[in-house]
């Protein structure tokens, strides 16, 4: 499917300019947020010494089982200097895990 953009701008449709505005922002911000998501499993990665794929796993089941946003949860892996709460308490609940909790 490709877009195509009237030659001077005020022959464009305003509610399509509007609508494909507001999908670039929601585009932008899913974005950002999977580079958070990213560096989170990065941290956790190396705290818990997993691969990426099992602290995908261990960020998407600690934000589901906490009701948080995994965006939210990511964010505060990649700025608190220890490990949040609901991660510790989602890996207590895996026991016995070889995971150490940092």
């Amino acid at each position: 499917m490709s877009l195509q953009l009237p030659e001077r701008a005020h022959d464009a449709d305003p509610e399509r300019l509007r609508l494909l505005e507001r999908e670039n922002e929601q585009l932008r911000q899913a974005l950002a947020s999977r580079i958070v998501i990213e560096q989170a499993k990065g941290v956790l990665a190396e705290r818990f010494r997993i691969d990426p794929e099992t602290a995908f796993e261990v960020l998407r089941g600690a934000a589901r089982s906490h009701r948080v946003r995994i965006h939210d949860l990511a964010a505060a892996v990649t700025t608190a200097p220890t490990t949040p709460e609901e991660i510790k308490r989602f890996l207590a609940q895996k026991q016995p895990s070889p995971l150490r909790i940092a």
